[in-house]
């Protein structure tokens, strides 16, 4: 049955049409779009509401929280999953790209403990027909871990890998160029002693130097062969972007520098952050604001990074007078980029022919508030 939603503010990929009205076709695609309301009994008013395209996540780790929701507290892996999918659905993400990390700077992590369980709960999740949005897999390469060839070679071949990321979160460079900030964060984190630190420091790079450059040229080479997109991660410097460029990566994710940003976004590669970083006007970790990014006109691509509603909020922040973004532009950075960036190419976009993936958002007291959501034309939130 033909669905139609009229009455709305249809966000376009360059326009917003007020009081325009859509038809999702019983095939889940866009089968017309007019500027004008129409009067049909089973149509959905969407009460001057915006309409926009479903949200595209290209990088999450909300699932970690709901697959180890207390430390050493596993939960079963398709409950996990579930609960994880609901968050995102009401969020408006009807694509994601759940993000694994393979390796970590210590081996007892649970990232490392429920690689595993994590990757089997989407798969089984997805086979059983029990989710809402479209969950796909984005593998994150730490090059400086030991195990990462046989980790790598483990889920490479997995039918739902869409993308991957290097990362090397070795100290005194990328996100890490302060080797402070470093022993704050990981002594902190796993209550190392200054002695304990001292040694962890050094091992991470002698680890680094053993085998950062051997499995970043393994992991990039393989991507190439299967054709999967890559992205770059924490670029710091001019020589970082060099290398992303060289090795035909697409995606710059969370560059921590603006010269790194710039380089990236000149050179073609679409700049990523975190909305987190734009909703709460700076990184957590202390690197650059997104929103600086923002203003400069460098930034493609916003991520929900580790809070999924923050997606929303962030794409309407953009649209403030400082940053400067029009409507259309700030939803683009959350729908069709990353879309395009994923070779994603049937979604992201209110147009004919693209996926009827759309969510319903009323804006009101400075917030995106989400009031429906349509994946294939189907309602899932």
């Amino acid at each position: 049955m033909v669905k139609v939603f009229t009455n709305a503010k249809l966000v376009m990929a360059d326009e917003v049409v007020d009081g325009g009205t859509l038809l999702a076709g019983s095939d889940g695609r866009i089968l017309d779009i007019s500027t004008t309301p129409v009067e049909v009994t089973h149509a959905i008013d969407c009460e001057g509401d915006f309409l926009i395209p479903g949200l595209i996540e290209l990088h999450t780790d909300n699932l970690e929280k709901h697959t180890t929701p207390r430390p050493k507290t596993e939960w079963p892996p398709v409950a996990a999953v579930v609960a994880h999918d609901c968050q995102l659905a009401v969020s408006g993400i009807t694509t994601v790209f759940d993000a694994i990390a393979l390796g970590s700077v210590v081996e007892t992590s649970e990232r490392v403990r429920q690689l595993a369980s994590m990757v089997e709960g989407i798969t089984e999740a997805r086979r059983q027909n029990l989710l809402r949005a479209d969950h796909l897999i984005h593998l994150r390469c730490e090059v400086s871990y030991p195990k990462l060839k046989c980790l790598f070679d483990e889920f490479v071949r997995h039918p739902l890998l869409r993308l991957v990321s290097i990362m090397d979160h070795t100290p005194g460079q990328r996100q890490f160029v302060s080797e402070e900030q470093y022993r704050i964060y990981y002594q902190g984190k796993f209550g190392l002693s200054d002695e304990e630190m001292e040694i962890f420091t050094n091992e991470r790079k002698r680890d680094q130097e053993r085998y950062g450059d051997d499995h970043r040229r393994y992991v990039v080479a393989t991507c190439k062969e299967r054709n999967i997109s890559l992205a770059s991660h924490d670029d710091a410097t001019q020589e970082h972007v060099d290398e992303a460029l060289a090795n035909g990566m697409s995606i710059a994710e969370f560059p921590t520098t603006v010269d790194a940003a710039k380089a990236s976004h000149d050179a073609g590669l679409k700049v990523m952050m975190g909305g987190p970083n734009i909703v709460r006007g700076g990184s957590h970790s202390g690197n650059v604001s997104a929103r600086e990014l923002a203003v400069e006109r460098v930034l493609d691509i916003v991520s929900s990074d580790y809070i999924p509603n923050s997606m929303l909020h962030a794409a309407f922040k953009l649209t403030d007078d400082q940053h400067g973004f029009n409507l259309p532009q700030a939803i683009r950075a959350v729908t069709k980029t990353p879309a395009d960036a994923a070779n994603l190419y049937d979604r992201g976009e209110i147009s004919v022919g693209k996926r009827a993936d759309l969510v319903r958002v009323r804006y009101a007291s400075d917030l995106p508030l989400v009031k429906g959501v349509w994946r294939d034309g189907q309602r899932i939130a």
